[in-house]
């Protein structure tokens, strides 16, 4: 069985219509599944952590992905490796 990778995305900006949608939509078009999802919305900010399965895709595509919707919509969107998390609270 192949091992699952993780990435963490994460989302920044003021908020509007279709923030969720829209990044769901380019994680599903990268079959790409959310694991885990927090979001809140304070002052008109609008921030989203998801823990996302990355095992069947190209971390660099979903990266170029995300990071264009970013800046089609306003928003700060970026995407990590889980690996780099983990490896922090090895040490």
């Amino acid at each position: 069985m192949e091992e699952m990778k993780k990435a963490v995305v994460t989302v920044l900006g003021i908020d509007c219509k279709g923030i969720i949608a829209r990044v769901s939509n380019v994680l599903y078009g990268n079959d790409t599944n959310i694991l885990d999802i927090s979001q809140t919305v304070r002052s008109d900010y609008f921030h989203m952590i998801m823990i996302v399965d990355i095992t069947h895709v190209a971390f660099e595509k979903l990266e170029a992905e995300l990071t264009a919707l970013g800046r089609e919509m306003g928003l700060q969107i970026r995407i990590q490796r889980s690996e780099i998390f983990e490896a922090m609270h090895q040490i």
